[in-house]
């Protein structure tokens, strides 16, 4: 006699559903309460399934989103000076270099980042400035390649900003126009700091379909922002893209002994950790707890 399994679904099993689904007249009412069960069960595994998908999918959108315009992890060092703790990446081409040569790294990028008002007119907004140059923008996919886009990148520098579409919208401005960027910590003078309020042509307006993205974030060149934010041969942080950015936890000791010991690791998990949890499927667990 044989200890196979039998198969899903095997004749024996067919002719079981069938004795209750085909009763006799005597019968009817427990043919009737089959029907009914079969029913029922076959709509609550159709929605568990639609919805399952439907959260999976947007998962996937969400994280694809996420990824494709802004760092998969960022690094940042602190320093301790005579002033207090400070933020800043002096030797940072040394750093791009060590990190860059980490395998399974494709991209890194020395960013400055401030938030200032940006105003128009008579509208004024608050934004988040990233100070970045003209070849690593190029290669943030939904900022080079957004959904929608006006002006060019091309002619980002010398001036020119990207802007997202939401920010242009809320001070009424296109490609072409300027706006006024104003950060409070401007120029050191014996009286105090006075801000800075410099006016910048718009070159690019990008939509990435995100409004936390854009309606709040400006792209400056690097030096530039250097310039307007008072971080003269430093950058703020270094912007690093990986090639599986699922595995990125796998690959923080290796990014901290490439960086230094006195960096800090921030990764888009911890940034989106409560909105990816909230979309992942719970399991229940067996026993107790």
């Amino acid at each position: 006699m044989s200890n196979k399994p039998p198969r899903p679904f095997a004749g024996f099993e067919w002719a079981i559903a069938w004795r209750y689904l085909r009763a006799r007249r005597a019968e009817g009412g427990v043919s009737v309460m089959t029907w009914i069960s079969l029913i029922g069960i076959a709509l609550a595994v159709f929605a568990m399934i639609s919805t399952m998908a439907v959260r999976s999918g947007f998962r996937a959108d969400f994280t694809a989103t996420i990824l494709g315009a802004n760092a998969h992890v960022t690094i940042y060092e602190v320093n301790y000076t005579d002033e207090g703790v400070r933020r800043g990446i002096i030797a940072y081409p040394e750093m791009v270099a060590n990190v860059a040569a980490v395998k399974g790294v494709t991209r890194v990028a020395p960013i400055i980042r401030g938030q200032v008002m940006a105003s128009s007119s008579s509208r004024n907004t608050g934004v988040e400035v990233y100070g970045e140059t003209l070849d690593d923008l190029r290669t943030l996919p939904l900022v080079a390649n957004p959904e929608a886009s006006s002006g060019s990148l091309d002619d980002f520098g010398d001036g020119g900003i990207a802007m997202g579409s939401g920010v242009a919208r809320t001070l009424g401005l296109r490609v072409g126009d300027f706006v006024t960027l104003i950060s409070p910590d401007g120029v050191k003078t014996p009286f105090g700091t006075s801000p800075r309020i410099n006016d910048y042509k718009i070159a690019y307006i990008f939509q990435v379909g995100r409004s936390d993205i854009d309606r709040t974030r400006i792209y400056m060149p690097f030096a530039e922002a250097q310039s307007f934010f008072n971080r003269e041969g430093t950058a703020d942080e270094l912007e690093i893209a990986v090639a599986n950015p699922e595995t990125v936890d796998d690959m923080r000791l290796t990014l901290i002994e490439a960086a230094g010991q006195r960096v800090v690791i921030w990764t888009w998990r911890d940034a989106s950790g409560a909105f990816l949890r909230a979309l992942r499927p719970r399991r229940r667990g067996h026993g107790g707890g």
